[in-house]
Formats: structure tokens, sequence, C-alpha cells
């Protein structure tokens, strides 16, 4: 994870810009279904408007599965939107600055993500997710 902090009016503005593991497939996912609209039959369809999801995915500095981990990312997202596919994504955790000293929760943090699918499996559900933040 890159990082870069500035002040402005008062504010501190950190850019953030890593790799977002979400791996559904597997022994061990890092993503599952917790609950879906009562209009699915099962939840193993495609996710529509109102399913929900638990994540612990890992976050890289770069999109290979080998590359530095500097923290997971533990929340929850929704599929929020009816007409074209949105995420509304809350993770809670900690990141380990570069030296590896933890520099805090990001507690009342706001912005706006900037991610882009890297890569996704459409057979496994497995994806890779790139974020910008700041």
């Amino acid at each position: 994870m890159t990082g870069e902090k500035t002040n402005t009016q008062q504010q501190q503005v950190t850019n953030l810009h890593f790799f977002f593991h979400d791996i559904a497939s597997g022994d061990i996912p890092t993503v599952v279904h917790v609950a879906a609209p009562k209009n699915l039959s099962s939840l193993d369809k495609e996710p529509s408007f109102g399913t929900v999801y638990a994540i612990d995915d890992p976050l890289t500095e770069g999109p290979e599965a080998d590359s530095t981990a500097v923290e997971s990312a533990q929340g929850f997202y929704i599929s929020s939107g009816q007409d074209a596919p949105m995420l509304t994504v809350s993770p809670n955790k900690k990141h380990k600055a570069r030296s590896g000293q933890q520099s805090g929760a990001f507690r009342l943090a706001q912005d706006i993500a900037k991610p882009r699918t890297n890569s996704i499996n459409n057979t496994s559900g497995d994806a890779v997710v790139e974020f910008h933040y700041g």
C-alpha cells in the first residue's frame, strides 16, 4: 500500500493505493454471501440488489496473490444498485505503514474510493480490485 499525506485546511489527506483480493473459491474463502433478497431462490445466483457479503480480504501492494501483504480488510459490502452494479463497502481495519508500525484506524475517514477491477474469474467468483483513495 502506498500512501502520501498532506495537510489541507486542517484536514489530513492520505492517498492510498492497494489491491483488494476477494476470494470466493477454495477451502478458505475471504468473501461469503450472508443474505440475499427474498426474490432470489439461491445465494449462488448472480448478485442482485440487496445481497450482503462478509469479507476478510487481503490487501496487497500489487495485484499478484504473492504480492507484499499490507493488511486485510474486514467488514461487509452490499449490492446497492438497482439499475447498475454498485457495491457499498464498509471495511473496518487498521493498516500497517511500510515500516511495519501500526498507523491507527481510519475512524471517521471520508472519501470516495476509485476502484477498478484488475481481474475477475467469472467461474469461481474470485476478483482482484485496485483501489485508489485520496
